[in-house]
Formats: structure tokens, C-alpha cells, sequence
């Protein structure tokens, strides 16, 4: 028997919004985030009151996505260990700034509380980002689900294996489960498949991981944009501000330790739930680093990514060419739903930026559409790349496919956002976020 279709309501959707965005964001977006890099918490980027509608007589019989995973702890102890030891013997000294201060005390707790929830593990914010973002999806797709439930179709769940990945998909799916507990026997259990959604370790990644640790090219860019006279004058600056001149100047790697008071920053607001803060600025790690301080170490890290995750230089593809594998998984999972051989209603895939930033580059998805030219360095002035953009913590790229009469349509969001596929796939008509399957094939190359 068809159970009634879950009704939406703009209200709850839009709390649970409101409730994925930064502590210190308002709904116009968090300040200045690019400063965090990937390490962004996540926000869902298109508001759900202005999807466009399928196609009159279209029904959702399919959905797949690949997610990575939630916000997390820091995955290791040593920025923390690295500024804690500076602080104490400067303490030690009396060369503490008045804000150097509060800053002790403040690194002290925050890596406490990492500690606490396990180095690389989700953080409270992490397991909620993951429990809203599937509940907006089974309220975007309510016929969807009530049809799974009704002919008992399987909701099949993967992940890298990786702890943080396998966590997601529990608090993902126990979400779905909650939201129709009918789903509930029909949810898999978490298998892993470390060539599909850890590649970049896996036997597919030979060849990549060559690139990053051998590469001349490669090492040499990235010394030559890390090693500016403006990153040693941020560096002075980021410890200027919690510590003495003459102390600073005692400093051997002033850049490494500026990096990773950075670092601190940049992962408290994913230990946000952590906060011991009452009144609600989270760790409010803002307040030891200026804005253009940290978009300058913001920026440096996406250069990291950009050269060895994302697009990379215009004449390799070699930092995203292995990822092929996951969207040969997106295709077959489609085709297979098309075809009538499978028996899934949900394919939900659980992975790492590693995974989901060369996919990005390989769909050419919006902003990891344009390489570097060799000897023309990536920049934020001329190329739209942005680690915040294109792999928040808890990124997703999702495929909902609808029939009518045997024909397929596609529609992709890309982190919530209905969002065009890569130029030369032709939508089923100017302006729609609809796509042929046979179209998509075609496009891509899929003979």
C-alpha cells in the first residue's frame, strides 16, 4: 500500500539550513571563507524553494550521490603541540603579547576537545552536517522514498573505509531512517571499496602518487609560490600578534610555525559544537589572525590542492585523470536503474576532498573548469578555483535520474545546487537543469 507522500516544510527546511551554516555566519555566507580552504564546514548552497520542477509526468526512480566526509578534528596533534611549546616557553620568558595571552589557554582547550572526540574523527558539527544533508534529501524526494519503501528496493551504502568516511554514512543514513523509519531494513550495511572512493591509495593511484612525491615541475611551482616575500611577511605578522618582536626574531621556521597557528584557526570552526564558549563565537580563533593573514595562508593551501588535487597544469591530467573510476560508478549505477537489471533505489557513497576534488576537475564542475599554463602560476585574481567552494567539509555531488515512458533525465546538485553539466552536454532544453542519460553518455563519451 502507497504511503502518503511526506509533506515539505519550508520551515523545517529552512531551520536545518540556517542550522548547517558556520557559528559565526550569517545566511549571506560565513566571513571571509575562503580563509578556511577545505577545511569550510559545510552549507547547503541553493535554497530549496527554487529547484526547478521536472518535466510534467517525470518521477524520481533513482538517486546516487558521493559525499565527503563531515567536519572533523584536526587529523594529528602537531600544529597544537608545535604553538603550545612556543607559548610555554615564551610564557616562561615574559614574551607574551597581551593577546598571546588568551591564546595559550585557548589552543590548550581547543586541542583538548580534539582530543577528546579522536584525532580525524567527526566533530559534533560533522555527525549534524551529515543528519541535515540527508534529511534534506529525502524531503526533496519524498515519492522517491515512499516508492523504495513500497517495492522494497535497497539503499545500497560504500565508503573509502577510513573511519571519519564510515561514521559519515552511519550518521547519514541513520538520518534517513529517522526521517522513515520504512527505510530502515532496507538500508545496507556500510561496505568498503577502496578503488572507488579511496583511489588516490588504491592500485589506480600508482601513477598519481608518483606525481606528487617525484615530480620536479610540480615541487618546484609550489616552492616558488610558497617561498613569496608575502608569505614571510604574514608569517611575522600571524606571530607578531601573540608574541614579542625579540621573540619572534628567536623563531628558526617562522613560516612553519605561522602555518600552523593557521592551521588551529582554520579546523576550530568544525570543533564549533565543542566550544566551551557560552556565548556562542565557537573558539573564536578569528581574533589571533587578520583577515588578510589567514586568505593569505587561505590561499596557499588552495594552491596545494589546486596543483595536486584539482585541475592542475593545462597540459596533465594526471591529478584527476583516476578519478574516471567514480564517475564510471555514477554511469553504471544510472544505466543499470535505465536498464531495470538493478534492484537500488539509492546509491550513497561516503569519501575524502581527495576523491571529490578530481572528480570536480574531471566533470569540468563550475569553478575546477580552467588549468594553469606553465610558467603563469594559479592565482585567486585570475582563476575561479577555491578549496571552500569546491570541496567544503561534507561536499556532495548527487544524481537524481527520472523516467517517464522509458526515457531517463538526470539532474545533478552539487553541494545542494542544481547545477549545469560540463559545456557541450546539451540540456533537454535551453536553460534546464534536465539531461538526457542518452545525452550524458554521449557527452562524455560513453560509447
Amino acid at each position: 500500500m502507497r504511503r502518503p507522500t511526506p509533506v515539505l516544510s519550508v520551515l523545517t527546511l529552512g531551520a536545518l539550513m540556517l542550522g548547517a551554516l558556520p557559528a559565526h555566519a550569517s545566511a549571506g555566507g560565513p566571513a571571509h571563507r575562503e580563509g578556511y580552504g577545505t577545511k569550510a564546514p559545510y552549507a547547503p548552497e541553493q535554497n530549496p524553494r527554487t529547484y526547478q520542477r521536472p518535466p510534467a509526468g517525470f518521477e524520481p526512480v533513482f538517486t546516487e550521490n558521493v559525499s565527503r566526509h563531515g567536519s572533523r578534528s584536526a587529523t594529528d596533534s602537531s600544529d597544537g603541540d608545535l604553538v603550545l611549546a612556543l607559548w610555554d616557553k615564551a610564557r616562561g620568558e615574559g614574551q607574551l603579547t597581551a593577546m598571546g595571552e588568551e591564546f595559550g589557554p585557548t589552543v590548550r582547550a581547543l586541542t583538548v576537545a580534539m582530543a577528546k572526540v579522536g584525532y580525524g574523527n567527526l566533530s559534533a558539527r560533522g555527525r549534524q552536517e551529515m543528519r541535515d544533508t540527508a534529511t534534506r534529501m529525502e524531503q526533496r524526494l519524498p515519492s522517491l522514498f515512499a516508492q523504495i519503501a513500497d517495492r522494497g528496493e535497497k539503499i545500497d551504502v560504500v565508503s573509502s573505509g577510513q573511519g571519519r568516511a564510515v561514521d559519515s554514512a552511519g550518521e547519514y543514513t541513520g538520518a534517513l531512517a529517522a526521517a522513515d523509519p520504512e527505510l530502515g531494513p532496507l538500508i545496507g550495511p556500510t561496505r568498503t571499496d577502496k578503488d572507488l572512493l579511496y583511489f588516490h591509495k588504491a592500485a589506480g593511484g600508482a601513477a598519481y602518487r608518483d606525481y606528487i612525491a617525484n615530480d620536479q615541475r610540480l615541487k618546484d611551482t609550489l616552492a616558488s609560490i610558497t617561498d613569496q616575500p608575502r608569505t614571510h611577511e604574514a608569517a611575522r605578522s600571524v606571530l607578531r600578534r601573540l608574541f614579542t618582536q625579540p621573540f619572534v626574531d628567536t623563531i628558526t621556521d617562522r613560516v612553519g610555525a605561522a602555518q600552523a597557528v593557521y592551521n588551529l584557526y582554520a579546523i576550530a570552526p568544525a570543533m564549533s559544537e565543542e566550544s566551551p564558549d557560552p556565548d556562542g563565537r565557537g573558539w573564536d580563533m578569528g581574533r589571533f589572525i587578520s583577515r588578510s593573514d589567514a586568505a593569505w595562508f587561505g590561499y596557499l593551501g588552495d594552491v596545494e590542492d589546486f596543483y595536486e588535487k584539482g585541475p592542475g597544469f593545462a597540459d596533465s591530467d594526471i591529478t584527476y585523470k583516476m578519478a574516471d573510476v567514480l564517475l564510471d560508478d555514477f554511469f553504471r549505477q544510472a544505466e543499470a536503474k535505465r536498464a531495470g537489471t538493478g534492484d537500488l533505489g539509492a546509491e550513497l557513497r561516503f569519501t575524502h576532498a581527495e576523491e571529490i576534488i578530481p572528480l570536480a576537475a574531471l566533470m569540468r564542475l563550475p569553478g575546477s573548469t580552467k588549468p594553469a599554463t606553465p610558467g603563469e602560476p594559479y592565482t585567486h585574481a585570475d582563476n575561479p578555483w577555491r578549496g571552500a567552494d569546491v570541496a567544503p567539509l561534507g561536499a556532495n555531488i548527487q544524481w537524481d535520474v527520472y523516467a517517464k515512458d522509458g526515457r531517463h533525465l538526470v539532474r545533478m546538485l552539487y553541494n545542494e545546487k542544481e547545477t549545469a553539466f560540463r559545456p557541450g552536454c546539451h540540456p533537454i532544453a535551453k536553460g534546464s537543469m534536465f539531461y538526457d542519460l542518452d545525452e550524458l553518455e554521449r557527452c562524455f563519451g560513453r560509447g
